[in-house]
């Protein structure tokens, strides 16, 4: 590494107070402090590590159990190298002390020190994103996540509306997006239950569509809506409908709320994505728009050396294979430890890219066809392709290239008669 590091650091993180330790390269503990989780804490952390040695040209790594929150953010800064370990790899490190399996808080930062202190070579230290790089990763997972609690929030609101109101399903269908829509949820709040959305008139259908921002084509809709609303459907006992109507606003609230985080947060990343050095790169693939390729640039980030190859990064976004093999026995088979975010976005973004690539879509069939892969494994292989691809072309600022990153196949040489 260049230097000789004689002082290794260790932090037991919790909610309101940390144990730091610090050992020497022959495991003695030097120094252990107990600190809270304020700025007089954390100056208490920073003058301990000057103390024994840290400065800007010669900083002392440290390693703690998350790669978030205020107290990394503060050792980060400078050229600290900070090591996120993973709780279960510090609790079978915990193992190698104590036979007893006996545990303690200033015992975990002890051994999470001499995690550094044997195996800093076998961890990895958080990558050196920029700042603009970390804001982007921010949004876009809280984007992600807004989807899925919309998801998640939609299906049980269809849960529900099956067991006592099949016209709303039945009205919606032909939707895009059906209950997230916000056609669909003025209409619900208009009418809760069958009951009296078959008491709607046209007008006050009309009404609610306009409530929704709906434009054109409403009398129109608002007639088939009447129509399905009025049709003859079984109905659950009139107080048990009342009850099931005041159920499902309660859940309606919740899916206001998400449909609403989802649009504010896909704003911000619409507004920021673009503004990154990498953006243009990354939209130059096939199958990657800003929400999407937002979520790759916040899993990969923009600090260039935190992959050594191509390899490392399909291996972390679970895209490559991997083998086990044991005596004569030998399987290859996915990947199962990887990064779950960024392998649901490759997943999206294989399923784009083939009916936006040619190359992409041609490379699908092969796998399918030739190679005898299901549709699944078909696009993880195309996926693993395409990462190598944006791998390379971040690496030298290169734009995506059709005819480079699928050339054509050969013309086969025909013999004469």
């Amino acid at each position: 590494m260049g230097r000789n590091i004689l002082i290794y650091c260790g932090i037991d993180w919790a909610e309101r107070t940390h144990d730091v330790a610090l050992v020497d390269d022959s495991g003695q503990l030097r120094a252990k402090r107990h600190i809270t989780d304020d700025a007089a804490g954390y100056k208490i952390l920073l003058d301990l590590l000057v103390e024994y040695g840290d400065s800007e040209e010669n900083p002392i790594p440290v390693a703690i159990e998350t790669s978030r929150g205020l107290l990394v953010a503060v050792l980060r800064a400078g050229k600290r190298k900070v090591f996120a370990i993973n709780p279960m790899a510090a609790a079978r490190y915990r193992d190698r002390h104590s036979v007893s399996r006996k545990k303690s808080d200033p015992g975990d930062a002890l051994v999470l020190a001499n995690i550094l202190r044997t195996d800093m070579h076998a961890h990895r230290p958080l990558p050196n994103d920029s700042d603009l790089g970390r804001a982007i990763a921010v949004l876009a997972r809280a984007q992600q996540d807004s989807l899925w609690n919309r998801q998640q929030l939609s299906n049980q609101l269809r849960s529900l509306l099956r067991e006592y109101y099949p016209a709303a399903l039945a009205a919606f269908e032909p939707w895009r997006n059906g209950l997230c829509r916000p056609e669909a949820r003025e209409l619900l709040k208009a009418a809760p239950t069958p009951s009296r959305a078959a008491r709607l008139t046209r007008t006050q259908l009309e009404a609610a569509l306009k409530r929704a921002g709906r434009k054109r084509g409403i009398t129109a809709e608002a007639e088939r809506l009447r129509g399905v609303f009025r049709a003859d459907y079984t109905h659950q006992p009139l107080l048990v409908e009342d009850a099931l109507g005041k159920q499902m606003l309660a859940l309606l609230v919740q899916l206001e709320a998400a449909c609403t985080a989802a649009d504010d947060l896909a704003e911000a990343v619409e507004e920021a994505f673009p503004q990154h050095p990498d953006a243009e790169i990354i939209l130059s693939f096939p199958g990657l728009g800003v929400q999407l390729g937002a979520r790759v640039l916040a899993e990969i980030g923009d600090d260039k050396t935190r992959f050594a190859d191509a390899r490392g990064l399909k291996a972390y976004a679970g895209a490559s294979p991997i083998t086990r093999a044991s005596g004569k026995k030998s399987s290859i088979t996915r990947r199962w430890v990887k990064n779950d975010r960024l392998n649901h976005a490759g997943y999206l973004w294989a399923f784009a890219s083939i009916t936006a690539s040619p190359g992409a879509k041609a490379h699908y069939r092969r796998r399918r066809d030739d190679h005898g892969d299901w549709h699944a494994a078909a696009q993880r292989n195309l996926f693993n392709r395409m990462l190598g691809q944006l791998y390379h072309c971040l690496q030298h600022g290169q734009l995506f290239d059709e005819d480079v990153a699928f050339p054509s196949a050969p013309p086969a040489v025909v013999e004469a008669a």
